[in-house]
């Protein structure tokens, strides 16, 4: 296929954003994105800051939009004027789906929000993730760890989940894999 024929196909591809959930980066979409793609559609996986291959550790991370500064960098380094991608969040990727649809809109044709949290627009957007987090009782949480950081007056709390938290409550339904 010629360079100008390729060009023209991808122009018309459906382009799929996929956005991890929380303790997780682009590999969780690894069984979903070479579907997606057999079925001749174009998919980019992206880690948010301090997640999944990001060098940046956790502690330098602060607002939410520095944590969600990696896909706001692609739409708008990636993604030219005339064209715009499916953005598909899951769990804590949806609150990155709504400031990127409302930062890019133009470039932003749908955000579909997999079992994801999807702020309202009464409140700042941490609110729905902060009243989850509020109500849900703490033996729900397991071994999973929340730590407080600070660096000067910036302040933040890591989130990881423990191996009983993993195994019970996000992959009870996954094979298990021997080595």
């Amino acid at each position: 296929m010629e360079v100008a024929e390729e060009q023209k196909l991808q122009k018309h591809q459906k382009h799929f954003v996929l956005v991890h959930g929380a303790c997780h980066g682009a590999w969780a979409w690894f069984k979903l994105k070479p579907r997606l793609e057999s079925a001749g559609l174009r998919v980019t996986v992206l880690d948010l800051a301090a997640s999944g291959t990001d060098p940046r550790s956790i502690h330098e991370v602060y607002t939410f939009k520095e944590y969600t500064q990696p896909l706001l960098d692609f739409l708008q380094a990636a993604v030219p004027p005339a064209e715009s991608v499916v953005l598909v969040g899951h769990s804590l990727g949806g609150l990155s789906l709504a400031l990127a649809a409302d930062m890019f809109a133009d470039k932003v044709s749908v955000a579909v929000f997999l079992t994801a949290f999807v702020p309202d627009t009464i409140h700042r957007p941490s609110y729905v993730l902060d009243q989850y987090v509020a109500t849900a009782p703490k033996e729900r949480w397991l071994d999973t760890q929340f730590r407080p950081y600070q660096n000067g007056e910036k302040q933040g709390t890591s989130m990881f989940f423990g191996p009983m938290f993993l195994s019970s409550k996000l992959y009870q339904l996954s094979s298990v894999e021997v080595n």
